[in-house]
């Protein structure tokens, strides 16, 4: 990314309001983030919204959300599905356009019920199966590839203006499909399943000092020999297409390509789990020859081990770094003072409370600590925190919308571990406004970070 500079997370679902037009909301958000002197976007993945509404569990690692650009929902920007560039769109994109479209059909035919629910001939992808579904949901899978022809139209315009206003947008790439998806459905020899489709094994992390059960995810686990064997081709294609609709992608759970924590399928802990070795290197030089490098943030917190660290810094990619997990531990690597310069810090992450909120839930000790590193007052923590990632030594500084506008807990993006209530949070009408902006460009021009 971007030396010395600043970016904004929001994820598309909680832009302001456009009067139901995504495209508008962007503009209008993109416009206010260079006003304020922003070089970054931030968002989350932008796949369809699997289990929960979490982009995190998505149907699929290549599709749009459909819902983004449903019809009438940007005038103007709604292209008939035919023509020439209709049909560039749908042969470029058929290495797993003609799978989503078959799999979302499918999964509306059979009322929304995961793949391991259908029949078993479609379960295992039977070539007559297929062939008749195709023929008997020509209608509905013409339609899934109208949906995304406009939600890649859309985006397109969202980018194309970003790019304008000098903004370099990061996105979000998952280590992990969901089980219910169209990836594991259509590549189902890249995981390991059993004969059902079902998993043998499933991700997650072991007991440390937040559980001491750990974290059971549930996610399939890659065969990484089958992977390998094809030279790495569907994560190739996966970058490709995201670095198609991104300049940059956030690297979720980076730990997790060089060991990854497998457990067995049915435990009801991740305690049981072991740790496998990942692809390491390997991977990224496929990559890095598909797409001529390596335009990544590795998120690598939680356990992370030394060849975790030297994997990073042999690809030279900067890592993430929290606020939260440093203003009341001076020995951390997330304390301001302990910061290095090829790092990202972030206030807080989508995971994490708002900054204010955090700050609240902190015992009276702890809140005089943090009061007396940042210097600042309760009433304005939240900026004094956002000022510390600016001051910072990172290259790189992130600040989630919630803590610019010193928004409380109610504002949470996502309370990790609980299934329902979370992703839906949208920032309110004009709350972005130009006293704010012009408070944001100082603070961003005296710390080196205006673009």
């Amino acid at each position: 990314m971007t030396r010395r500079a600043a970016g904004v997370l929001l994820h598309p679902t909680s832009l302001p309001d456009g009067g139901g037009r995504l495209v508008v909301a962007a503009e209008r958000f993109l416009d206010w983030l260079a006003e304020a002197g922003f070089s970054v976007w931030q968002v989350l993945p932008l796949g369809p919204a699997g289990s929960g509404d979490s982009p995190y569990a998505a149907l699929s690692s290549f599709a749009g959300d459909p819902r983004w650009f449903a019809a009438g929902s940007d005038e103007g920007l709604r292209p008939e599905a035919s023509g020439v560039a209709f049909e560039a769109f749908v042969e470029r994109e058929r290495a797993w356009l003609s799978d989503w479209c078959l799999y979302a059909a499918l999964k509306d035919a059979h009322g929304g019920r995961s793949w391991l629910e259908w029949d078993d001939a479609l379960k295992r992808r039977d070539h007559g199966a297929l062939g008749r579904a195709e023929k008997e949901l020509a209608e509905a899978i013409a339609e899934k590839r109208r949906v995304q022809w406009e939600f890649f139209e859309g985006w397109s315009a969202i980018r194309a203006a970003a790019g304008r206003r000098g903004i370099r947008i990061m996105g979000d790439i998952p280590i992990y499909p969901a089980l219910d998806s169209a990836d594991v459905w259509a590549h189902q020899e890249m995981f390991w399943l059993d004969a059902s489709g079902r998993p043998v094994k499933v991700a997650g992390v072991p007991p440390d000092y937040f559980s001491e059960t750990g974290q059971l995810w549930g996610n399939p686990i890659y065969r990484w020999d089958a992977l390998a064997s094809t030279g790495y081709a569907w994560w190739v294609a996966r970058v490709t297409h995201q670095l198609a609709l991104h300049d940059a992608l956030r690297l979720d759970h980076f730990r997790g390509f060089v060991g990854y924590w497998a457990v067995p399928a049915g435990a009801a802990t991740a305690a049981g789990g072991a740790w496998e070795p990942g692809p390491g290197r390997a991977l990224f030089d496929a990559i890095a020859r598909a797409v001529g490098g390596t335009p990544f943030v590795a998120e690598d917190l939680g356990y992370i081990t030394e060849d975790v660290v030297a994997l990073r810094t042999d690809l030279a990619l900067p890592g993430m770094r929290v606020l939260q997990f440093g203003l009341d531990a001076p020995d951390s690597d997330h304390a301001p003072h302990n910061l290095v310069r090829d790092v990202v810090v972030y206030t807080g992450t989508h995971d994490n409370d708002t900054a204010v909120g955090w700050f609240r839930s902190l015992d009276p000790i702890a809140k005089r600590h943090v009061l007396d590193y940042v210097g600042g007052r309760e009433e304005e923590i939240a900026w004094s925190i956002v000022r510390e990632a600016m001051t910072s030594i990172a290259d790189l500084a992130i600040v989630p919308v919630q803590d610019l506008l010193g928004l409380g807990s109610e504002a949470r993006m996502n309370v990790p571990g609980i299934a329902n209530g979370n992703w839906r949070w949208r920032a309110p009408h004009e709350a972005l406004d130009p006293a704010l902006a012009a408070r944001v460009r100082r603070l961003l021009e005296i710390t080196g970070r205006l673009r």
